[in-house]
């Protein structure tokens, strides 16, 4: 029943047009969801782990020694121009010391009671191959291609123990060969309590369409798979799989049947002790015209981890969702 109730509402929410009659004025078409924030003990490890397994390139380096913490910014796409106007990038947080901490450890947002933020996930040409290198450089799995049900999936295991799923695209696929500049940093997994909640709040509030869902009736569980499409001819929860794998900067919620019923129960946002997944940053040309948009919008619905040009670091803005995880909102020419 409950799940009939959200294919109700989020149907009538698609048909009726919801945020394009709301939200048109200023949400611009500059809207992209540009990366997602993990926090690292040991950079270097880390850096040479995405670069040399996943063919990420580091593409900028924020040194920032007054607050004690450097930023790295990986991506595929090592063009010209700033990191924030671009889709499909991995940003690693690094805390001075941590690396020389033997008592430090990652929270990877899937060990009881801390789960919230689940995995990212790369696409790639030709799964079979891609694990196959992935196992021969050393690389610890969670689940390999061969393990379960399911034979299209494997989960690798950084080296602070995040989750990295792998998926096949299958563009330009080779026999027995697997070239990670084909590879797509595809998307972000965070659990979600109420979905009929974060898919309004994704939806309507920060401007996303609805990609794909997939339901899973044995295992209890749903996947809605969200991103930012500017086409106006779009059909919300259109995509097939095999479209939605050639995509970057797509962003996963997964919802466990009955948790939306359970007062008590809450999903850590990676933020709180112990720390981990930070956030997920989206970019636009005029970030302060949208926030300002938004909040006469929506106003005590909102919560705001910091409002738009008021903190020490200019020109941003952190909003956060239902489940009380991070969205960075920045210009896409920031300059750090």
């Amino acid at each position: 029943m409950f799940r009939q109730s959200i294919s109700k509402q989020l149907n009538n929410s698609i048909k009726s047009n919801t945020f394009i009659r709301t939200m048109a004025s200023y949400n611009p078409k500059s809207l992209l969801l540009n990366h997602t924030c993990l926090r690292v003990k040991d950079p270097k490890i880390s850096v040479d782990y995405y670069t040399k397994n996943y063919g990420l390139k580091l593409i900028r380096h924020e040194k920032m020694p007054e607050m004690k913490f450097d930023l790295y910014f990986l991506a595929q796409d090592d063009s010209k121009g700033s990191q924030f106007a671009k889709e499909g990038v991995l940003e690693l947080t690094h805390n001075y010391g941590t690396e020389n901490d033997p008592n430090y450890k990652i929270n990877n947002g899937n060990e009881e009671p801390y789960r919230g933020f689940g995995h990212i996930c790369f696409s790639v040409d030709n799964i079979e191959a891609a694990s196959e290198k992935l196992l021969n450089n050393g690389v610890a799995f969670k689940k390999k291609l061969t393990d379960g049900r399911q034979k299209n999936i494997a989960f690798a295991l950084d080296p602070d123990g995040y989750w990295v799923e792998l998926i096949e695209h299958g563009s330009d696929k080779v026999q027995g060969v697997s070239n990670t500049n084909s590879y797509k940093f595809n998307h972000t997994m965070i659990r979600v309590k109420d979905p009929v909640k974060s898919l309004k709040f994704y939806r309507e509030v920060l401007g996303m369409k609805l990609l794909s869902t997939s339901e899973h009736e044995s295992a209890k569980f749903t996947l809605y798979f969200l991103g930012y499409e500017h086409d106006d001819s779009f059909k919300e929860n259109s995509l097939s799989r095999e479209e939605q794998s050639k995509r970057e900067s797509v962003l996963e919620l997964t919802h466990n049947w009955g948790t939306e019923n359970d007062s008590d129960f809450k999903y850590h946002n990676g933020n709180e002790q112990p720390q981990g997944y930070g956030h997920i940053g989206i970019a636009l040309d005029n970030p302060g015209e949208f926030c300002n948009g938004i909040d006469s919008k929506f106003g005590d619905e909102l919560t705001w981890g910091l409002k738009f040009n008021q903190g020490k670091m200019k020109n941003i803005a952190f909003i956060k969702d239902p489940d009380n995880y991070a969205i960075e909102i920045l210009p896409k020419n920031y300059t750090v």
